[in-house]
């Protein structure tokens, strides 16, 4: 199943350290992991803020004034 947003909860953040902790990786290996998230976080969009659409709307009404 893919990511459809970058945020996650708390508590899987917390499983996800818990699960990668005390494993040990070479210099190369940890590279090539930062160019491969890099790659991947890349193509996923941020999750859209329902708040915004009210600022925006806020604001364009005030300018129509």
């Amino acid at each position: 199943m893919k990511r459809q947003f970058r945020e996650l909860n708390d508590d899987t953040k917390q499983r996800i350290s818990q699960a990668l902790k005390g494993r040990g990786l070479t210099d190369n290996h940890k590279q090539a992991i930062s160019d491969g998230m890099r790659a991947y976080w890349a193509t996923i969009p941020n999750k859209p803020n329902d708040g915004t659409n009210e600022i925006k709307n806020s604001i364009n009404n005030e300018n129509q004034c």
